[in-house]
């Protein structure tokens, strides 16, 4: 199973190297020198990897030149992990665990977690609810409670969020 690891940003440098955005709680293991990660339709391999002005800079052995690099601007990177694996903290999911969820409103079912968007900021749930899309912002304050093992998350009520037409509108 591959999980979203980081998004590739600009070019740092002449020699290939790259900006990338995290989308782990594991950099450390996830971009370890000899580690491998999937970008687009191929496999890179990481050279190395150090934080420079609070940015992950890393080089894979695969791209030698800012040519190269700037090719990939933007792709998605992944990670295979096995589907049994967990992250280390508690606080934190894949992607797969999360979708199928019942998504809950106090004790009431509401609808199913279909989907993770990864936003540049946050990341947003996408639940199903009768026949429409919904996305929840997936912070603490909206989404108190993700009980994997109960197969459900709880989503606090906030007027207009679940039921557009609920919202409040300026006239």
């Amino acid at each position: 199973m591959q999980v979203v690891i980081g998004r590739i940003g600009r070019a740092h440098g002449i020699r290939g190297e790259l900006n990338v955005d995290i989308r782990t709680d594991e950099p450390e293991r996830r971009f370890a020198p000899g580690s491998s990660v999937v970008c687009g339709k191929r496999t890179l391999t990481v050279a190395s990897a150090r934080h420079h002005s609070g940015r992950l800079v890393v080089a894979f052995k695969e791209i030698p030149d800012r040519n190269a690099a700037e090719a990939i601007h933007g792709t998605i990177l992944e990670a295979f992990v096995d589907p049994l694996d967990v992250p280390a903290d508690p606080e934190e999911f894949y992607d797969h665990q999360l979708v199928g969820l019942e998504a809950r409103t106090g004790d009431t079912v509401v609808g199913t977690v279909t989907g993770i968007v990864h936003g540049p900021h946050q990341d947003t749930l996408a639940v199903k609810i009768d026949d429409r899309e919904v996305f929840v912002p997936f912070v603490t304050e909206i989404v108190p409670v993700v009980d994997v093992a109960g197969g459900f998350v709880t989503i606090n009520e906030i007027e207009g969020l679940l039921d557009p037409t609920r919202a409040e509108t300026s006239d």
